[in-house]
């Protein structure tokens, strides 16, 4: 299929390049660095080869929201956000920007994400995961009542709020001791996003605010697999919903939630998620570059999906969400 849309697709600074260095093998690491630092070469050729028209670029992780220091990661956070626009000017048929934002200071967040809307132009916002805020011990998420203000000039700005991964900090990690192999990509990441995409299901932001747009990555990072465990569990003790939202989590998921197939190029999770949220509300990505684009693009070409529903979920789904005119 021509015209496929990506949005979660990474790029790096000089200054966060390291963070990505843990999940690439020793060997591996010059090819991801190299993908990492291009833009207009080797990223459009691969999107070129394999019928992508666009990618909606973002920063890499965990980035800003792992800089304890608030002037640094306000810094980052700036220049990160000129270099894509740099970079989107260059050729902005190929791609749009998400804002990366830091949480560390909500205020500097909330005048950075309107710069980056109203003047750079950018499509989104992507974050990944709680911020670590003056002390790398201190570790925020996104439903912390400190953010009532940013959360409320999303809703008012109706852009959509991409949560990506992180791993969990050291301290917090004991489940994983002698077991590391089991942190990033392969659990880790999806279950502290899940967790973290729960909470703020359950905390009341999407009765205060029902048009905020949340997208998640990795076909839902297993709750769409759990969704009815998580809504039922126990049920004959008729309790009331121990969490301030209204409703029950489903609710919300089926509402305020997008989920991307971004790194998880397998049909069954696939069809899994189709059964739970529909097809209007998946969308393609890649995971570039973590991932290769003739990975996500073969297995999707080829599935055995109507053509009305692999346009929704390859284009169409991403252009009307992120409002893309194309």
């Amino acid at each position: 299929m021509k015209g496929k849309i990506g949005l979660e697709e990474h790029f790096a600074l000089e200054e966060t390049l390291d963070d990505s260095k843990p999940f690439v093998p020793g060997p591996l690491w010059p090819e991801a660095r190299a993908r990492l630092l291009d833009f207009q070469e080797k990223r459009i050729a691969q999107m070129d080869a394999w019928g992508m028209e666009m990618m909606l670029l973002s920063l890499n992780a965990p980035a800003i929201q792992a800089i304890p220091d608030r002037k640094h990661a306000m810094d980052i956070s700036v220049r990160s956000n000129d270099l894509m626009a740099q970079e989107i000017i260059k050729n902005p048929k190929r791609f749009q920007g998400l804002a990366a934002l830091a949480l560390q200071d909500p205020d500097h967040a909330c005048r950075e994400l309107e710069r980056c809307i109203k003047q750079l132009g950018f499509k989104g916002i992507l974050v990944n995961g709680f911020s670590q805020i003056d002390d790398p011990e201190n570790c925020v998420y996104l439903d912390d009542p400190r953010y009532k203000a940013f959360w409320a000039l999303v809703a008012q700005l109706d852009v959509p709020f991409y949560l990506h991964p992180r791993n969990p900090i050291q301290s917090w990690a004991q489940i994983y001791k002698g077991a590391e192999w089991l942190l990033g990509p392969k659990w880790a990441f999806g279950n502290e996003t899940a967790i973290h995409a729960l909470r703020l299901m359950g905390s009341g932001i999407f009765d205060t605010h029902p048009n905020l747009k949340i997208v998640i990555g990795h076909m839902g990072e297993g709750i769409p697999f759990s969704l009815w465990r998580i809504d039922n569990h126990n049920a004959w003790m008729n309790l009331p919903n121990p969490y301030p939202a209204k409703h029950k989590l489903s609710h919300y998921f089926q509402n305020n939630f997008w989920i991307t197939v971004s790194g998880n190029f397998c049909t069954p999770s696939l069809v899994n998620s189709i059964m739970e949220i529909g097809t209007d509300r998946i969308l393609f990505s890649t995971d570039w570059p973590f991932e290769n684009v003739d990975h996500a693009a073969l297995w999707f070409d080829n599935l055995e999906l109507n053509e009305n529903d692999k346009m929704k979920i390859g284009r169409t789904n991403a252009a009307n969400l992120f409002k893309l005119g194309v």
